[in-house]
């Protein structure tokens, strides 16, 4: 190995070390609550070398979202191999379930913890974001072409699809599951996603 590939591999460590606690921190005080020093603490470093890797705090919930973005797509993209563009939109909202109970910090972060998202508003900072959004509103429109959802415009279907597989994902995060005693977390999200698929499949 390299001096100069060494030197790499420490970098991207430092960063995922930095990252992961940011991560922790971020979940349990909130955004408000979380600082450059409290990050530095958990990672027993000073706050000057937070900074060396990050401009400000801001800069590291961005990259979080990015990782969890990565994460979701990844595991979005596959689904590029089936044929039919509705049972493609069907296993679209499957995988994002999934995502969601098997990474439920990063979900918190992306879609449900409240904090200022200034990059957004920036296509290029924000490209994995827009980069899955753009895939729902890519499948729905393939849909439509095959006849399904005559009429709907897709950036109010794309947000009336997402709003309800994110209702569901964001009630199993909080554990907003239980209110519903007699039934199992993951046998609601399952039976309850049948449903959304069987409103759709008659929209």
């Amino acid at each position: 190995m390299t001096i100069a590939t060494r030197k790499q591999r420490e970098k991207e460590e430092m960063r995922s070390l930095i990252l992961d606690a940011a991560r922790k921190i971020f979940l349990e005080k909130g955004y408000h609550d979380t600082s450059m020093r409290n990050i530095a603490e958990e990672i027993q470093y000073s706050p000057g070398t937070i900074y060396l890797y990050f401009r400000d705090k801001d800069e590291i919930f961005h990259a979080l979202h990015e990782e969890g973005f990565r994460r979701m797509l990844t595991k979005m993209q596959p689904l590029g191999h089936v044929s039919s563009p509705f049972e493609r939109l069907k296993a679209l909202g499957k995988v994002y379930l999934e995502f969601a109970t098997e990474n439920k910090d990063f979900y918190d972060l992306m879609f449900i913890m409240q904090a200022p998202i200034k990059h957004e508003a920036d296509h290029e900072q924000w490209e994995m974001g827009h980069q899955t959004l753009d895939y729902l509103k890519q499948v729905l429109t393939e849909c439509k072409k095959e006849g399904y959802f005559k009429g709907k415009n897709i950036e109010y279907l794309s947000f009336a699809v997402w709003s309800g597989v994110h209702g569901m994902a964001a009630l199993y995060c909080r554990e907003r599951c239980k209110a519903y005693h007699d039934i199992e977390p993951g046998e609601l999200i399952e039976e309850g996603y049948k449903y959304l698929v069987n409103m759709l499949e008659n929209l």
